[in-house]
């Protein structure tokens, strides 16, 4: 039982000094004056102002890391944060109260022996310093007294809540059911009614079909939400025209990319090297000999093949050896040839021809190249003007008249991603307008610049049916269609409830053994298996699916099978429910005792707390 004790006092320890060192740099940064001492009082217990400013500046500071942004007093309260660190140390208090009630404590002995057990109390030599103890505590804003008397009071509650959660566990038949549902299996013969099984495909619908439709089911041809949008665009590729380049200028950019455009003959090889030339004598002899093979002789030195792969390789790459490498074939070895790391074996895995690009096979796409980036240079030139333009109130219109822009209107759902839509700069302009703002001028990820007006905002609407009209027409034939296959299946459901067989009915089907409510058999809709797992043995069942009908025959039930990762899985959930089982009666137990303490506290002390932090 000691043991026990011991070992959850020290997991609260450990938690307890987590608290502790995450927080050093910033406790005692909170100093109040005055008189108020406490902000809560729990039974015989308090909670003091500085134990409720060290929390809650705790709190505040493992979400500013979190996100990386400092926290308002405001935000503070809109997030709850307040309330939680209060809640948390009321209920600390609450079981402090039960603790001392009921008279559990441990002695000076044991709380000296987990003080120099932390390792943030050690020196170098593993052993207890008590002066960084000592400085420890004081950066914390602690004394001694405080911090030992917070560990008498953390042990306490461990040995209480071990005596609440320790040997409590759910009954075997709760995992043991659990496990029986997700590994029962159902074994069953399916066909399949396809549209090719119809005796005749469903016809084209009238036009007054099609109306019909569409007035039953104009909920399914909305419109999203829209923006229509103006705006006026500058791309390069509106200036790649008026763009002079001189001759010499692309002439300059080929031959910068000489190594682009003139790649010599080269080889894929394998490099293997030796110590000396007598032994890269004796591997070559063994290849020759057919007594090993080059694999084997890299495997013998410990290397894989990826160890000794050059990758493609030019004459000038090989040195001395490219002359024999050069003329060797492909999977030939050759050697012992001379390299910057010793004698070596090299075998020639591929061939890489000469590659030779003309100036006149790239010159149109040098001139693009070259004209674009003169064209962007333009665009961020006028950027500024462009803007003035805005901001002394010149409309897009009159942008488009005045400048080089092309006004042209788009209607913009958050779906939209054709032409200019997309552009992710335009699609976050677009989805932050609104009705009133100003135009101004933004860039796009191609060089273009953009500035847009948000004209109407349109609600979610049907969609006419003259634009419409092609996709009611689908979703016609795909309802009628489906009726069919549901009338078909049912008639043949009604000659297999008389003989049962499958082979008779002409469909193609299959038969399913042993199958668990997870198994996924393509075509079939997402509760296809549900629907399996609720029929009895014999029953017969159609099972609707998006482009076909499934007739359904349960053959078999049958019990989980006795596996490895069954037994797993109920040891994983007998575990996981006794935890919970065990979390949840201690938690009762944590509130009862706050009930029974009748907090009260002092809103005056929180305000002034909280006041400190703005």
């Amino acid at each position: 039982m000691a043991a026990r004790v011991k070992s959850l006092s020290k997991t609260f320890v450990w938690i307890l000094m987590g608290l502790l060192m995450a927080g050093l740099a910033g406790f005692g940064a909170v100093n109040l004056s005055g008189t108020i001492r406490t902000v809560a009082t729990v039974g015989d217990e308090t909670i003091s102002v500085d134990d409720y400013a060290r929390e809650l500046q705790r709190e505040i500071r493992a979400v500013e890391a979190q996100t990386g942004q400092p926290l308002q007093m405001s935000q503070v309260r809109d997030l709850g944060i307040d309330q939680n660190v209060l809640a948390r140390l009321v209920a600390i208090a609450a079981l402090d109260n039960e603790v001392a009630g009921l008279g559990v404590s441990i002695g000076d002995e044991n709380l000296s022996k987990e003080i120099v057990q932390i390792p943030a109390f050690q020196g170098v030599d593993g052993k207890f310093d008590p002066e960084g103890y000592r400085y420890a505590l004081d950066n914390a804003g602690l004394s001694e007294a405080e911090f030992e008397a917070d560990l008498r009071r953390e042990s306490a509650r461990t040995l209480v809540q071990g005596a609440i959660m320790g040997g409590l566990s759910m009954p075997d038949t709760f995992a043991e059911t659990l496990a029986q549902f997700v590994g029962a299996r159902r074994s069953f013969t399916m066909a399949t009614v396809a549209p090719a099984s119809l005796d005749e495909p469903v016809a084209e619908p009238t036009d007054a079909q099609v109306a019909a439709y569409y007035s039953e089911n104009t909920d399914r041809f909305m419109l999203p939400q829209t923006k229509r949008i103006t705006y006026a665009i500058l791309s390069p590729e509106m200036l790649l025209d008026s763009v002079a380049l001189e001759d010499s200028a692309v002439r300059q950019l080929y031959e910068s990319r000489e190594s682009e455009y003139h790649q010599p003959e080269r080889r894929l090889v394998e490099r293997l090297v030796f110590a000396d030339d007598d032994a890269a004598a004796s591997a070559k002899a063994q290849l020759e000999v057919g007594s090993a093979t080059f694999e084997q002789l890299v495997q013998d030195r410990g290397l894989q093949l990826s160890d000794i792969d050059l990758g493609d390789m030019t004459a000038d790459d090989l040195g001395s050896a490219a002359e024999a490498v050069f003329a060797a074939g492909v999977g030939e070895v050759v050697g012992p040839l001379p390299s910057d790391l010793g004698p070596a074996l090299f075998r020639v895995n591929g061939t890489l021809d000469e590659r030779l690009t003309s100036f006149e096979s790239v010159e149109a796409e040098l001139r693009d190249e070259l004209a674009g980036e003169q064209a962007r240079r333009q665009i961020e030139a006028q950027a500024e003007a462009l803007s003035d333009m805005l901001a002394g109130g010149a409309t897009l219109e009159e942008l488009a008249q005045e400048t080089a822009m092309e006004l042209a209107q788009v209607d913009w759902t958050d779906d939209s991603s054709e032409g200019v839509a997309a552009y992710s700069g335009f699609r976050d302009a677009a989805t932050e307008v609104t009705e009133g703002d100003f135009p101004e001028i933004r860039f796009l990820e191609d060089g273009s610049v953009f500035a847009l007006r948000l004209d109407e905002e349109l609600a979610p609407r049907p969609e006419p049916l003259e634009n419409a009209g092609d996709r009611v027409a689908a979703a016609w034939i795909a309802e009628e269609t489906a009726k069919a296959l549901a009338d078909k299946a049912a008639s043949v459901v009604t000659g297999l409830a008389k003989d049962g067989d499958f082979t008779a009915t002409g469909l193609p089907y299959r038969v399913e053994n042993g199958l668990t409510r997870t198994a996924f058999i393509d075509g079939t809709p997402a509760d296809f298996m549900e629907q399996v797992f609720a029929m009895q043995p014999g029953d017969l069942k159609v099972i609707n699916g998006t482009d076909a009908a499934f007739i359904v025959r349960l053959d078999e039930i049958l019990p989980p099978a006795e596996t490895d990762e069954l037994a797993q899985m109920k040891q994983a959930l007998s575990a996981q429910v006794s935890q919970a089982l065990a979390q949840n009666i201690f938690d009762l137990y944590v509130r009862d005792a706050q009930t029974r303490a009748q907090p009260t506290l002092d809103q005056r002390a929180l305000t002034a707390v909280q006041t400190s932090f703005q």
